[in-house]
Parts: C-alpha cells; sequence; structure tokens
C-alpha cells in the first residue's frame, strides 16, 4: 500500500519507519524538504533509505492512506497545505491529540467534551474517510505492541466509514496488535483524546512511557 505520513517527529518516524519494514510504499510528508534533509533527521532519513521524504501535496496525492502524525495543534494548517483534492476519497488514520502546552506541561486539551480533533479534521474534509487510533499510547508501543509482555492490551478504532475502519484495523494487526476495538463513530474520539489527561499523569507517576491500557472483559 502507498503511505504517506504526515509529520516528521518521533511518531511520524515509527510509523514510516514500521510500515516501511512490513513493505509499504511510504514517503514523509513535509512543509520544507530541504529543511528537513538538513536537520536533526538527516541520520534517520540515511538509515531508512526506503522511505521517501516529499512537500505534503506531493506525499498525499501519491498515497492510498494518509497518516496525519503532526501536532496537534498544527493538523488542520498541514492537512490544508496537503490540499483536500489530494485527500478526498482516502482513509486518513489521524494519531494526533489536541494538546495546548500554553500553560505549560502537563498540556491541557484544546477540544473536548462535545467535540474532537478527530470530528474538526472530519468536518474539515468531508470527502476524506477519516478514522482516529492509536492516540492513546507512545509511539513505540503504536508500532510494535510486543515491547509490552504481559499479554494483549487494547486500542481503539472510531470512525464513520466502516471500511476505512478495516483498513486501518488491518494495519493495526500488522503492527502485532490482538485487541482491536471498534468504539464506533467518529465522535468516539471524543473518549479516546479524553484519556491522555490520564496518560499523561500516569507517565508522570511511572516514569515511563512504556503502557497501555487493557480492556478485560
Amino acid at each position: 500500500m502507498r503511505i504517506a505520513v504526515l509529520g516528521t517527529g518521533s511518531v511520524g518516524r515509527a510509523i514510516a519507519g514500521r510500515t516501511a519494514e512490513l513493505g509499504h510504499q511510504v514517503t514523509i510528508g513535509t512543509r520544507d524538504v530541504a529543511a528537513v534533509r538538513a536537520g536533526e533527521q538527516t541520520a534517520w532519513l540515511e538509515q531508512h533509505p526506503e522511505v521517501g521524504l516529499a512537500t505534503l501535496p506531493e506525499a498525499a496525492d501519491a498515497a492510498e492512506l494518509v497518516v496525519n502524525a503532526t501536532n496537534g495543534s498544527g493538523s488542520l494548517p498541514a492537512l490544508t497545505a496537503a490540499g483536500a483534492p489530494n485527500l478526498a476519497g482516502k482513509v486518513l488514520l489521524d494519531i494526533a491529540n489536541p494538546l495546548d502546552f500554553t500553560a505549560g506541561f502537563p498540556p491541557t486539551l484544546s477540544v473536548l467534551n462535545t467535540d474532537s480533533l478527530a470530528e474538526r479534521i472530519q468536518r474539515e474534509f468531508p470527502q476524506t474517510r477519516v478514522v482516529k487510533s492509536l492516540n492513546t499510547l507512545t509511539a513505540e508501543l503504536m508500532v510494535d505492541p510486543r515491547q509490552l509482555a504481559e499479554g494483549e492490551h487494547s486500542v481503539f478504532v472510531s470512525g464513520n466509514d466502516a471500511e476505512a475502519k478495516r483498513i486501518v484495523t488491518r494495519l493495526l494487526i500488522s503492527f502485532g496488535h490482538t485487541d482491536v476495538i471498534d468504539l464506533g463513530d467518529l465522535s468516539t474520539a471524543r473518549g479516546t483524546e479524553m484519556l491522555l489527561p490520564l496518560w499523561l499523569r500516569l507517565y508522570g507517576r511511572l516514569d515511563s512511557a512504556i503502557f497501555n491500557i487493557k480492556i478485560v472483559r
């Protein structure tokens, strides 16, 4: 599958590296290709020659599936730069969280309760099939949940398009996730985004990001 990963941070690099390892044709999309090649990502790109680098519109246009791995506050501007025509009809896996760092750390949520970042993206790009997932765990566990040895743990999907959720679920299973819970339509992303305050407190208490939630039935 041709995959565009929008975002060059730790989440974007983790997703790009893992999907390329699984045999997908992967391109990272960025606003400034030259700056990325000359910046702190240079060594990572050299270690992953199979991962392409392109502008946001170029990456989105060539992809079958687009991953939003941008900072939550920059998601809508980045997707706007990628271009609505380049996203139309495609599955968009939204991993971002609407974190607000204006008051320092820990951040608060800029969107909550009656809305979500995923829903805002869907409203802005109505022809795109948005699926929310992977935003409840750290980048390393997103792509390799086997780092936690205590059996299966849970990951969630939310979205309005059943086929789009099936495509994302297959990708999650290929990463090693064995308990993928379909929460329902995209409004359920409000719940997973609002898990972030709990996640942040656990991170502070455990002094590690290598943990996840397990839903026990």
